[in-house]
């Protein structure tokens, strides 16, 4: 009941926007069917759509396109003040991004589940990340490093960094 409160004229506009964008991506053959908009103060700040396939680029999913092209426009590495509308619930790789970039809201069309009946089921990427890293299905091998550690502490030291 929340989700339908939350759907006034412009987010149905937005989210339909999206929509259009997953439609347009994929009727291009530029990845699969993925759209996104952010929106900032009532107005489209940046667009994107799927474009794996064409770029050759696993990470170019909707919302990752849309996050840096918002950044870019608004010239900030994060998105306070934003929502995103995406037209299926981010996969573990944008959620993480969108965490990152800290939007205030995100509203999406199609859940996990709906993707999964499509084959992007992302279920696995959830397991893998249980699992201890000699288990998982691509192997994480942990090289101890003292310069590594030292880079770290200098930048606990550093006093012009930047947060974030």
């Amino acid at each position: 009941m929340n989700n339908i409160k939350c759907m006034n004229k412009q987010n149905k506009k937005y989210i339909n926007r999206a929509i259009q964008l997953a439609e347009e991506g994929m009727n291009a053959n530029t990845g699969g069917p993925f759209g996104c908009v952010i929106v900032k103060d009532d107005k489209i700040i940046s667009e994107g759509y799927n474009c794996v396939t064409s770029t050759n680029d696993p990470t170019a999913h909707a919302e990752i396109v849309a996050i840096r092209k918002a950044c870019k426009n608004l010239n900030s590495f994060q998105l306070e003040g934003c929502s995103i509308y995406a037209s299926c619930e981010p996969c573990p790789m944008c959620l993480g991004a969108i965490y990152w970039a800290r939007p205030d809201k995100v509203y999406f069309a199609c859940t996990k589940s709906d993707a999964a009946q499509i084959d992007f089921d992302d279920q696995f990427i959830y397991d893998e990340m249980k699992k201890k890293y000699r288990d998982r299905s691509i192997k994480f091998i942990k090289v101890p490093s003292k310069n590594a550690l030292r880079v770290f502490q200098k930048w606990e030291q550093k006093s012009d960094k930047i947060i974030y």
